[in-house]
Parts: structure tokens; C-alpha cells; sequence
């Protein structure tokens, strides 16, 4: 995924389906200079993490 696409979800009410490592995962803020996302689990809100946003799958 590109960082103008996973801006596009993080700021779209509707909730999509995006994956990282192949687990279903909720975009809270892309940093569209460094490429960056901080991400966590559906089922885990507490378990913040920064990512690359090459690395998040629709």
C-alpha cells in the first residue's frame, strides 16, 4: 500500500480491511513524508505499532 492510500483509510469513517503479517489491523496515523503508519491489532487497541506502509495489505 502507498501512504496517500492508507491516509485515505486512516481518515475515511468507513472501516476497511487492512492486514499486516496477515492479521487484520486498525490505521490511527500515516506520516506521509516518512512512509509511516502507527497501526494496532482489531482486537488489541493497546498494541500500538509503527510500520511501514509497504508493509499494510487491502
Amino acid at each position: 500500500m502507498d501512504a496517500k492510500r492508507a491516509q485515505e483509510i486512516a481518515s475515511s469513517p468507513t472501516m476497511s480491511n487492512v492486514t499486516l503479517n496477515g492479521g487484520k489491523v486498525y490505521i490511527e496515523h500515516v506520516d506521509q513524508q516518512t512512509g509511516q503508519a502507527t497501526v494496532h491489532p482489531l482486537d488489541n487497541p493497546e498494541n500500538k505499532q509503527s510500520v511501514s506502509v509497504n508493509d499494510l495489505l487491502e
